[in-house]
């Protein structure tokens, strides 16, 4: 059984930073096909952050582009999140999404909150 367990989020102010982790179990994140990050605000839609592809460089989105790093570590299973210089519309929850095999996996989410 496949899951996808988030981590690393919590409350900071503008300008600071915070790392996510991803934990995959019950598939090997190297063999993964692609690897992204979504947000989530309160009301709002999910949207694309960042996206890790297997053969491809990393991919942002435009409204976090030079200020988040994606990235993975395929000897903990783990995909991470590095976000610098947080703004408080960055506020949402964010999710971890994983293609592989045909199949795509969402993790539960885990809830950043940036406020002054």
């Amino acid at each position: 059984q496949v899951q996808l367990v988030e981590s690393g989020g919590g409350w900071v102010q503008p300008g600071e930073s915070l790392t996510l982790s991803c934990l995959a179990s019950g598939l090997d994140v190297s063999t993964a096909s692609q690897m992204d990050w979504y947000r989530q605000a309160p009301g709002k839609q999910r949207n694309f952050v960042a996206r890790l592809a297997r053969n491809l460089g990393p991919y942002y989105a435009n409204s976090v582009k030079g200020r988040f790093t994606v990235s993975a570590d395929n000897a903990k299973n783990t995909l991470y999140l590095q976000m610098n210089d947080l703004q408080l519309e960055d506020t949402a929850v964010y999710l971890c999404k994983m293609d592989h095999r045909g199949t795509t996996y969402w993790g539960q989410g885990t809830q950043v909150t940036v406020s002054s």
